[in-house]
């Protein structure tokens, strides 16, 4: 199907206008022009103006968004894959800031005080996303899919306060117990069965599903990844390599 100018412009919610510029710049170009100078749209420009009005709302340059559709190596579908992605963590970072701010509103209205940790719950937890997609994002979404890490970040997103405290305190506990375990140099024994059986616990805070391969293939990486090496061996050298044998026993699951 094909729209004039002021078709495509009510359909898209754009003035004419800024479709005049799109054309102006070149970022949007018509199908074809009419003897009598109309603008006229097809298929091929309604879906690229719905890829720029996407990056748009995403906060990209109109520069940048010619570059990103002039590439060659530009899929669609991808793309489209990737606006998910970031609307759903816009979606899930608003509504926890707006779960914030209606417990402050109501707090003022009874005139209850609220406590101070939960002033910045939203701001912290959103901060702690992006860090670790900073860190560890391309990796994650390379091994487990975009699917599986956008759902580990919502469930991240919802936690209720109790959550967040029983997820700090595993964190705790299972710290506590591999210093323990591995003085012991016995991944076998009870108490780094323990701190496995922790590990899976602390795990199913962020995932839906539990497997067995899974838990052990996340062991493998803590020791193939320097950065989580480091982490988990900052205090005692090898903590990495014995979580990976414990997980590994406890599971059942040994990988080549």
């Amino acid at each position: 199907m094909e729209y004039t100018i002021q078709k495509l412009s009510r359909m898209a919610g754009v003035s004419t206008r800024t479709l005049r510029y799109y054309d102006e710049i070149g970022l949007l170009k018509p199908a074809r022009t009419t003897e009598s100078g109309y603008r006229i749209y097809g298929p091929a420009e309604v879906d690229r103006l719905q890829q720029i009005m996407f990056y748009r709302e995403l906060g990209v340059s109109l520069d940048k968004i010619g570059q990103i559709l002039a590439d060659p190596r530009f899929d669609t579908l991808a793309a489209l894959k990737e606006h998910r992605r970031q609307l759903l963590e816009q979606k899930n970072r608003l509504d926890l800031l707006i779960r914030n701010v209606e417990r402050t509103i109501r707090a003022h209205e009874r005139r209850i005080p609220l406590p101070d940790d939960l002033k910045f719950e939203g701001f912290k937890r959103q901060l702690l996303i992006e860090e670790n997609e900073r860190k560890y994002g391309k990796e994650a979404r390379a091994k487990y899919g975009d699917e599986a890490v956008n759902r580990s970040n919502e469930k991240l997103m919802n936690m209720t306060r109790e959550q967040h405290e029983e997820l700090t305190r595993l964190e705790r506990e299972l710290k506590s117990v591999l210093a323990e375990a591995i003085k012991t140099k016995d991944p076998a024994g009870p108490l780094a069965q323990k701190a496995a059986e922790l590990h899976k616990k602390w795990l199913m805070f962020f995932w839906d599903n539990y497997s067995k391969e899974a838990h052990a293939g996340l062991a493998q990486m803590y020791v193939d990844d320097e950065r989580f090496r480091a982490y988990y061996d900052a205090e005692q050298p090898g903590t990495a390599a014995f979580l990976r044998d414990a997980i590994r026993i406890y599971t059942g699951v040994q990988l080549t």
